[in-house]
């Protein structure tokens, strides 16, 4: 089903999302979650969130505002989706990943948060039922990037929020080295720079807001970048934010 239709089979309406604590929706359009399936095993070490994960989740919290209807992609074992519902009591709070393995412990944590399997090229939810969507740590595993802007945009209402956090390297001779060793690994990944990343955005139909840097323990060299983007309202002329990322 293309992205910007209206909501047919196999799509999950959100009250029918946020009242399950575990969803087998769409199978992945890719085979191999068992390297993530592995991951999880490890994935909520406190070493691990600390160095990691933990100022990541830091910065999409604080940018996510008075955001009500939140969906989180590649949302993991649920640490980040957690957090968001212990800071929003009254959001509706979704958590979608394709593996099964971090599921399975995302639906473990307290709190009144919709777990969905699906894949972020095909997300199972109806069109602008979300607020804010958020995803970190998780784009650049995605096989086609530019579908799941389009995916994330058809789920967002006008003028709702899109919060991407990711290494994003200063250079594309960086982000192609990186791409080349981990196909040679049988795991490809690809981290767009952060020009790049804004015309992916912007062809999507966002419109950017800002992206500064984060800093973390884990990878210093090569710090994480929060990119903040809005979907215009209908008929709306906007304008895009700043294009130079400021370290945080």
């Amino acid at each position: 089903m293309e992205a910007g239709q209206n909501a047919g089979a196999g799509r999950t309406s959100l009250k029918h999302a946020s009242s399950q604590r575990r969803l087998d929706g769409m199978s992945p359009t890719r085979s191999g979650s068992g390297f993530f399936d592995a991951w999880s095993l490890v994935y909520d070490f406190p070493l691990v969130q600390l160095a990691t994960y933990r100022p990541v989740h830091n910065a999409v919290l604080r940018a996510l505002e008075h955001s009500r209807v939140i969906l989180d992609v590649g949302c993991g074992t649920g640490q980040l989706t957690a957090r968001i519902k212990e800071t929003r009591a009254r959001a509706r709070v979704v958590g979608c990943d394709f593996s099964s393995g971090m599921l399975h412990r995302g639906a473990h944590r307290r709190g009144a948060i919709g777990w969905v399997r699906g894949d972020a090229a095909r997300l199972p939810f109806a069109d602008e039922v979300f607020d804010a969507v958020v995803s970190t740590e998780a784009y650049h595993w995605f096989p086609d990037q530019e579908r799941a802007l389009a995916e994330m945009r058809r789920v967002l209402v006008p003028s709702g929020r899109l919060l991407l956090a990711m290494v994003n390297p200063p250079v594309r001779a960086v982000s192609t080295a990186f791409n080349t060793g981990s196909r040679l690994l049988g795991r490809p990944f690809y981290w767009p720079t952060p020009g790049e990343l804004r015309t992916q955005l912007e062809a999507a139909g966002f419109v950017v807001v800002g992206q500064r840097r984060i800093f973390r323990l884990a990878g210093m060299l090569l710090p994480p970048m929060l990119t903040s983007a809005t979907k215009p309202r209908r008929g709306s002329t906007t304008t895009a934010g700043p294009r130079s990322p400021s370290a945080s």
